[in-house]
């Protein structure tokens, strides 16, 4: 890691560049997330666009600032349009986000998985635990999108991946996780159970991820600033939720909002991380 200070101050600062500077960020994600992925970079200050078409992908990408690629509901025309995206994006020397949803589920899936990875190595991979390990090529179990092994579990198989790509890897779960090529790890323990029951927060992380690392050139240190701020989003949204006496659906609400009214004074009060030496 740098010698610069690395806390609070330090990611709060590449929050309000993503809010000064509003990064075009290019999702081709998936049918079950696009609305509530566009939303969260709204909130957050960023400016979200979602295009596969063969036809348009490579120039979206050429005036984008990052590529977020998220393989949720996959069929052939996607791969191909997340390959093009990713060429170009490579070629432009943009960061690119991978997120592995479902990861391990299916043959076809994880066949999708190495087409992309052979294209070219990505910026930044996002998952859960068993996505990760099964990215990583260690056995894992997946139920459908869900993890079935803790975050705590895929953290050595996230800094072989990390090595074998030469990319920072984040394992999301209670805590999150997030590692480097060359062994810088930090550990976020915000957050709450509850953003588990809504459709697209983890998938919302991997769009976050992508307008950090617009803003932000280390890709280890966009990654723990954005995962720091939906974790701290996350917990002061389910604690209004519960307040209301309200469920899930509001939280999705409060989760927006929570994300473009965020203020200095909270993310730095409630911020819990570790950065390991």
């Amino acid at each position: 890691m740098s010698q610069t200070r690395f806390d609070a101050t330090a990611l709060w600062a590449d929050l309000e560049a993503v809010r000064e500077r509003a990064p075009l960020v290019h999702s081709i994600t998936n049918l079950v997330v696009m609305n509530f992925n566009a939303n969260a970079l709204l909130a957050i200050g960023a400016s979200p666009v979602m295009a596969h078409a063969h036809e348009e992908v490579r120039d979206m990408v050429r005036i984008a600032q990052a590529l977020v690629l998220n393989i949720g509901t996959l069929e052939p025309g996607w791969v191909r349009a997340m390959q093009m995206a990713l060429q170009a994006a490579l070629a432009r020397g943009i960061p690119v986000v991978l997120d592995p949803v479902g990861a391990g589920a299916t043959p076809y899936r994880n066949t999708a998985l190495k087409e992309l990875i052979a294209t070219g190595a990505p910026s930044v991979v996002r998952g859960n635990a068993s996505e990760i390990m099964s990215v990583a090529g260690l056995a894992a179990t997946t139920r459908g999108v869900d993890s079935a092994a803790s975050s705590s579990q895929a953290v050595d198989a996230a800094g072989a991946l990390a090595r074998k790509l030469g990319a920072v890897v984040c394992v999301s779960g209670a805590d999150d996780h997030v590692v480097d090529a060359s062994g810088r790890w930090a550990t976020l323990s915000n957050g709450h159970p509850w953003m588990t029951r809504v459709t697209g927060v983890g998938c919302s992380a991997s769009a976050l991820v992508g307008a950090f690392a617009a803003v932000q050139p280390d890709a280890w240190r966009a990654t723990v600033a954005a995962m720091a701020c939906l974790g701290v989003v996350g917990e002061m949204a389910v604690e209004r939720t519960q307040a209301a006496g309200a469920g899930v659906g509001r939280l999705q609400i409060e989760l927006l909002d929570g994300l473009q009214l965020l203020d200095r004074e909270s993310f730095a009060a409630r911020l819990r991380m570790v950065v390991h030496a």
